[in-house]
């Protein structure tokens, strides 16, 4: 039988004192992700369709530019949150912190790469 104590059975199962600000930061991102991706399906449809010439004039302009990239940058770093949490709750030591990097490296590789190819389209 063992005498444990509340607090000696509790250790390292307590608050991070980060759930909240995740919380808010998730629930701004999901707010902005909702104005963002009907606006980004209907801007890209709009610019589909019509010959090579005319999609570089169309993404040349401000607002299809804008929508596109942000949307983009909002999306992933959606993504990289919420993939953070979980390699946080269930994969431990170095192949946790492992997972983190790759994660953060992979999430800013796409966003570099996405504004990457916008730019390269509008201009």
């Amino acid at each position: 039988m063992a005498f444990l104590t509340d607090r000696k059975r509790a250790t390292g199962l307590g608050s991070g004192r980060r759930g909240t600000e995740h919380h808010w930061k998730m629930m701004i991102s999901s707010v902005a992700l909702v104005v963002l991706v009907p606006l980004f399906v209907f801007t890209f449809g709009a610019g589909m369709g019509g010959t090579y010439e005319e999609v570089l004039a169309y993404f040349s302009r401000p607002f299809p530019a804008i929508v596109t990239a942000l949307t983009a940058v909002v999306a992933i770093l959606h993504f990289k949150a919420e993939a953070e949490e979980a390699i946080i709750d269930y994969v431990h030591g170095t192949a946790g912190k492992l997972a983190l990097v790759a994660v953060t490296a992979f999430s800013w590789a796409l966003i570099v790469s996405a504004l990457f190819a916008l730019v390269k389209l509008a201009l």
